[in-house]
């Protein structure tokens, strides 16, 4: 009995062959490139080459972790360029058309270079797609929970408006994905009493989920856990929140086993839109919230200020060694302006610092929506950012004013600016190098940088109320790239993507990009 061993993508199988009557050495020999062409439930399979067609095999499984799982961040700069992206295109409440998770080609040196190359439609109509992950990443590999057989293969893809989550498998064609399971949202709310999921992303144990608040739209909002592999619903994450109520973005440093949550607002108080009165009482979020990792339970509240209202997007040094992130507050009560925080530890207490500060830009009220016309001046409303892989630049997306801002964070306490570029904007209307005469609206949003960091690909749309609030006359959806020098400074590329369809909200890139990916390794 002769062994082979044959790659079938990341999965390296030997092949211990049994040999039918009459097949002889020489034809063993020549087996050695085989096509498999099925395999049993009992791991025999069945190949055939230019000598044999009838070979029968065991196959006795070699796992190898799946090639876009890397054990630190600057293993992970290393990986090929993103060729695909995955994008959430929403349909606003009252549309009778479904939302669609949508490919992109982005590979510049693709026929199809810039234009959608693929889509699946959701099957109802009034999810409200948003943010969504993958089912595994790099944090696998962690020591204390390992999974390194999974592969980032499916997104999970939540409805912030309906609470329904689906997945999608992107394999084997993910210009081709398919819809596979569906978790309605009453299986959310029995298992784990929560609605409006809205962040993912891949733990070392499980799939964590925030949501933002209860079945009946009040809060608490918090976090709960799907298994990785059958994406049943686990139940309710935490132990004891303590004082915590309000929930939006989450994440953690798995090498000091904290997780860091922000606060929005619960569903009762967001889905008809930004709400003055509440704004003005200061009932939106204004605090970070501190959890003991591997205990689950709450260990610190840090106060930003009533006056900061809307703590949202959180991204944390990806460096697992590090004890730091980034926190972005949507506006000041004082001055319209937004500004960005950073979270620390300092001997065993962890405390937050305001170190970034973008002011609002004077406008006359006849330029602005309704909601603004009182101020005569834009807020930044800094609604995304994100963190390129080597903790080196932070990304701001300021939406209300239309710009994308890049600030070089070696040292975190104290950022430099180091490049802006303009697009859309409540009053500017800036258009895009590729059409200069054409006005566009809405302005940086979700904001995504790949791998390497060469690249960072943004959207125009909120959500779907704010939409409405803020730019009245409706949102038109684009997607852009800027290419990033590695030395500091951003532009614009000739990627442009108009979607006259589908809002356009958070990118995802094949194969994995910075804020997608945990990592347990320095």
């Amino acid at each position: 009995m002769g062994k082979l061993v044959i790659a079938n993508q990341r999965t390296m199988v030997e092949l211990k062959i049994h040999p039918f009557k009459g097949l002889d050495r020489a034809t063993h020999a020549k087996s050695r490139q085989i096509i498999v062409d099925k395999i049993s439930p009992s791991n025999e399979a069945w190949f055939h080459n230019q000598t044999s067609t009838c070979t029968k095999v065991t196959i006795m499984p070699l796992w190898k972790p799946d090639p876009t799982f890397y054990p630190s961040p600057k293993l992970a700069m290393k990986g090929p360029p993103e060729k695909l992206a995955f994008v959430a295109g929403l349909n606003p409440p009252g549309k009778d058309r479904p939302d669609a998770m949508l490919v992109v080609d982005v590979d510049s040196g693709s026929p199809s270079y810039g234009q959608r190359v693929g889509e699946v439609k959701l099957p109802n109509t009034g999810d409200e797609l948003h943010h969504f992950g993958w089912n595994a990443c790099s944090s696998a590999l962690c020591p204390y929970a390992p999974h390194p057989h999974l592969e980032r293969r499916y997104l999970v893809v939540p409805g912030l408006r309906s609470s329904r989550i689906h997945i999608i498998d992107t394999k084997p064609d993910p210009r081709l994905p398919q819809i596979v399971k569906t978790i309605e949202p009453n299986e959310v709310a029995e298992r784990a009493n929560y609605s409006r999921p809205h962040t993912v992303h891949c733990g070392p144990e499980g799939l964590y989920l925030s949501a933002l608040g209860s079945p009946q739209g009040d809060g608490p909002g918090g976090v709960f856990l799907l298994d990785h592999r059958s994406f049943d619903v686990l139940g309710q994450w935490e132990m004891d929140r303590g004082p915590q109520r309000l929930a939006y973005d989450f994440w953690w440093h798995l090498g000091h086993d904290t997780m860091i949550t922000s606060e929005w607002g619960t569903p009762n108080m967001i889905e008809n839109g930004l709400q003055p009165d509440k704004l003005l009482n200061s009932e939106y979020g204004h605090y970070l919230h501190v959890w003991d990792l591997r205990r689950r339970r709450h260990v610190q509240a840090i106060d930003l200020g009533k006056e900061n209202q809307m703590v949202l997007e959180l991204r944390p040094a990806h460096d697992p060694s590090k004890s730091y992130g980034f926190a972005g507050v949507v506006v000041s009560l004082k001055d319209l302006s937004a500004s960005i925080w950073v979270w620390h530890r300092d001997n065993g207490k962890w405390g937050a610092r305001k170190v970034i500060q973008i002011p609002a830009e004077p406008a006359e009220a006849d330029q602005l929506p309704p909601l603004l016309k009182g101020f005569k001046a834009v807020p930044p409303l800094v609604s995304d950012i994100n963190l390129s892989l080597d903790d080196r630049f932070l990304y701001v997306a300021c939406w209300g004013t239309g710009e994308m801002q890049q600030y070089d964070v070696s040292d975190p306490f104290s950022p430099k600016l180091t490049g802006s570029v303009r697009i859309g904007g409540i009053v500017k209307r800036t258009a895009h190098p590729k059409k200069p005469k054409q006005a566009l609206n809405g302005g940086p949003q979700m904001v995504e940088v790949s791998r390497d960091g060469r690249r960072v690909y943004f959207t125009n749309s909120l959500y779907a109320a704010w939409d409405e609030q803020f730019y009245p006359d409706g949102v038109r959806s684009w997607m852009v790239r800027l290419k990033a020098d590695p030395k500091g400074g951003i532009s614009f590329d000739d990627f442009f993507l108009e979607s006259p369809d589908y809002r356009l909200h958070q990118v995802r890139l094949e194969g994995g990009d910075s804020s997608s990916d945990s990592f347990c390794y320095s």
